[in-house]
């Protein structure tokens, strides 16, 4: 009560420590950024699955192969043989330039992200340093390394099977595909990281949930801390 009769504030009274940045401004553009890009590659990516939901190894694949494997799915394509006895509207146009055009922006943002965190010591300071969670927010050991690893393996690996599965791409820089084993084997690759990153996203909310949704999405919008607590 004192405080409030005097006007004082947390910006003037010395006794009160004023909110600590939580996220940086790069850090917060690109999360949002890679939230909407890595959702329409999602809805993009299922629309082209369903045009062959089938999985083959090696250079060529087609309904005429026996596939690795195969989704119990529809298909938009009458020629692609599912048990289904119907098919589904083709809408490989749309998604097609959809998840082109949120793939390379997930890729500028993905850059950004990782040049300015090296630059700035973000990895250093909160996935390479000290291991030991000194309270609830920081990152524990198993959280260290599933961030680096989606950082660092898991969207680079993402964006090179999806370049290998390009016409241009094949044609003029052959090595990106040859080194996977053939295009069909980077589609089928690319499938297995998708799931992944899909998992590590269901946990990632799980997370965010459980230590306070409303908190944790207001300090990755604004880059600081709520009120009553500790950076």
């Amino acid at each position: 009560m004192a405080d409030s009769v005097w006007g004082l504030t947390s910006a003037t009274d010395p006794r009160v420590a004023p909110a600590r940045p939580r996220h940086s401004a790069t850090v917060r553009v690109t999360h949002w950024i890679t939230t909407l890009c890595f959702l329409a590659l999602l809805v993009s990516g299922v629309e082209i699955l369903l045009s062959h939901p089938r999985f083959y190894w090696g250079e060529a694949g087609n309904v005429g192969m026996t596939p690795l494997f195969k989704l119990p799915l529809p298909a938009s394509r009458g020629t692609v043989p599912t048990g289904y006895g119907y098919v589904l509207h083709d809408q490989n146009g749309w998604s097609r330039a959809l998840h082109f055009q949120s793939a390379w922006l997930v890729v500028i943002a993905g850059l950004l992200y990782v040049g300015v965190g090296l630059l700035n010591g973000h990895f250093r300071r909160n996935l390479l340093g000290s291991t030991a969670a000194v309270d609830g927010r920081s990152y524990n050991v198993l959280q260290r390394l599933t961030y680096l690893g989606v950082i660092f393996v898991l969207f680079p690996l993402v964006i090179w099977t999806g370049l290998a599965m390009s016409p241009g791409i094949a044609a003029s820089m052959p090595v990106v595909v040859t080194t996977l084993g053939g295009q069909q084997t980077a589609r089928t690759l690319h499938f297995f990281v998708t799931v992944l990153l899909v998992l590590f996203l269901a946990v990632h909310i799980l997370k965010v949930y459980l230590a306070g949704f409303r908190a944790r999405t207001g300090e990755m919008i604004t880059g600081r801390v709520s009120n009553g607590e500790s950076a």
